[in-house]
């Protein structure tokens, strides 16, 4: 089998479910995305995303309380697993592995 690998907006939703933590769920997840990274993102895309990760090993999930907020209805909280914290270790050497092969960078010590 050989080594899998993650789309850039898989990768972006993976780390924002280890950045929010126990806050990770669809709607702080799209907000997240559009703060840090300034990207609009689609609830639905991040959904889709999330559950796709979730298959693949690298988010578990589990129900959150109801809100008087949400109308009583639950959230759904995603969490990173120890799969998960591989890939992005994984993908981040990769690609520091990358940036040390630019000429221009190694000129400045990068």
């Amino acid at each position: 089998m050989g080594k899998e690998y993650l789309g850039e907006f898989e990768e972006l939703v993976l780390t924002m479910v280890g950045i929010l933590q126990e806050e990770a769920y669809g709607n702080a997840i799209v907000t997240e995305i559009k703060e840090r990274v300034g990207r609009d993102s689609n609830l639905s895309a991040v959904h889709v995303t999330l559950y796709r990760l979730e298959d693949k090993g690298y988010v578990k999930s589990g129900m959150g309380g109801a809100t008087h907020a949400r109308g009583g209805r639950r959230k759904r909280i995603f969490t990173i697993t120890n799969a998960g914290m591989a890939m992005l270790r994984s993908m981040k050497e990769s690609r520091m592995d990358l940036w040390k092969l630019i000429p221009q960078l190694k000129m400045v010590g990068y």
